[in-house]
């Protein structure tokens, strides 16, 4: 039997990193609406525990995307394969980091994929040309956290 799982990405503003990514891999941002609801109706979440982002309900402090393609769960929105999950921690990053998501554009359509990917909000650190091992950027999405372009 496979297991599932999920990437868990810290994060200072959840809502604002799911954003970023579910744009740069189109990714699909969870709707979380329908369960806030719910779960508020039964009182089983308070009201400090929801916020309000680009016209929907969500859970305060996280946010998910997930592939357009995979299952995912129709009460809740919440994605049954590929998923990330951005929560929001007190402490800023500061090293780093230890694990990265690679974005691998069209063959020849580099310059293209890191332009985009800047117009979201990505900069760029370092271009890496490795001949036959491959091209890449190294980049920051908007907190600052590595991934690469290919």
């Amino acid at each position: 039997m496979t297991l599932g799982w999920k990437l868990v990405i810290d994060s200072e503003n959840a809502h604002r990193q799911a954003d970023f990514w579910a744009a740069a891999l189109e990714y699909r941002r969870e709707d979380n609406s329908r369960l806030v609801e719910r779960l508020r109706a039964a009182g089983q979440l308070p009201p400090e525990a929801v916020v309000e982002h680009q016209g929907r309900l969500g859970f305060r402090g996280f946010a998910a995307v997930r592939h357009p393609d995979d299952p995912f769960d129709e009460a809740s929105d919440i994605g049954l394969g590929r998923r990330l999950l951005f929560q929001e921690v007190p402490e800023p990053k500061t090293v780093k980091n230890r694990l990265h998501i690679d974005i691998h554009g069209e063959r020849g359509q580099l310059e293209a994929l890191v332009t985009r990917l800047e117009g979201l909000g990505a900069s760029r650190v370092r271009e890496e040309n490795q001949g036959p091992a491959g091209h890449w950027w190294i980049m920051l999405d908007p907190e600052g956290n590595e991934f690469c372009a290919s």
